[in-house]
């Protein structure tokens, strides 16, 4: 019966109903053991905001900031009430900011909004139970190349104060991290010359100097193939940096972020996978004095 829900409720929202069927994933009002805060201003300047799903009872909680997908022009932050949720109940705080997207911008404009998102919530875990010595980056599909960049390209988290390393973690849900050719609106988004094809590309800044990375994957993902994943896996390692992969056959694009509305024992386990990684996160290995040396 579960299943059959859930893919009836996948079904509606390949419809097109999507604030209708994200409501009905989320539930109505808060969960039972999580307190919520929503509306929250953290760029007063661009009217940005973004929600905030914390243990009822947390203390020195992690906290992850996760950035939803949508081809960086769509999306709204309450859609991934569910998200919220299911990180709270596992005892996490976390923390669910809107972007500006194409075509109001283009790359990097929505970079420096996340970096903003990523310096208010260690600016402010404080207030809601959790640690900023334990931040966590989290994303899905478009949101997982924004927080791929910013645990990789040290320019967006400098522009606000951090290093990449000042971040305890990024966790990539079938994530773009090597993307081209550019499809559809990319090259728009993202300027179609040497400059734009190579900023974009998460891979390309991945020389060992990252956090821990934890990327999931669905091996049946039609919209961001495997390969993804597959190669920034590979490049980390070559770099001496710390990356763990998880495959899920059979799984595609939407259904391994779904997962989380159905808690730690679904199929995939997309959740147990994730509080796990927050949990006990590997130990990046120490950066060569080159690698540490910030570019001029």
């Amino acid at each position: 019966m579960a299943r059959r829900l859930f893919i009836a409720l996948t079904a509606f929202s390949l419809a097109g109903c999507a604030d209708v069927f994200f409501a009905t994933v989320g539930g109505i009002g808060p969960a039972q053991g999580v307190a919520e805060q929503r509306n929250i201003e953290f760029d007063a300047e661009h009217g940005l905001s973004l929600d905030v799903y914390a243990p009822a009872a947390a203390a020195n909680a992690p906290v992850v900031v996760f950035f939803y997908g949508g081809s960086w022009e769509d999306g709204k932050r309450r859609w991934y009430k569910y998200v919220g949720d299911a990180l709270a109940r596992g005892g996490v705080v976390a923390m669910i900011p809107d972007y500006r997207k194409f075509p109001d911008v283009r790359f990097p404009a929505f970079m420096h909004d996340a970096a903003r998102a990523v310096a208010w919530a260690r600016e402010h875990a404080h207030e809601f139970g959790g640690d900023p010595q334990r931040l966590f980056v989290m994303g899905h599909s478009a949101g997982g190349q924004i927080a791929a960049l910013l645990a990789a390209d040290r320019r967006y988290l400098a522009d606000v104060g951090l290093r990449p390393r000042d971040l305890a973690g990024m966790i990539g849900i079938a994530g773009a991290y090597a993307f081209l050719p550019f499809v559809d609106d990319e090259a728009q988004i993202f300027g179609n010359d040497a400059r734009g094809r190579y900023d974009s590309q998460p891979i390309n800044f991945i020389d060992g100097d990252e956090p821990p990375m934890l990327l999931l994957q669905g091996r049946d993902d039609d919209d961001v193939p495997a390969h993804n994943a597959e190669v920034m896996t590979e490049r980390a390692q070559a770099m001496d940096g710390t990356a763990v992969l998880h495959i899920y056959p059979g799984v595609g694009h939407s259904q391994i972020l779904l997962a989380l509305a159905r808690g730690p024992t679904s199929s995939p386990p997309t959740l147990r996978d994730i509080l796990a990684f927050i949990a006990n996160p590997p130990v990046a290995p120490t950066p060569t004095s080159a690698q540490a040396t910030p570019d001029n």
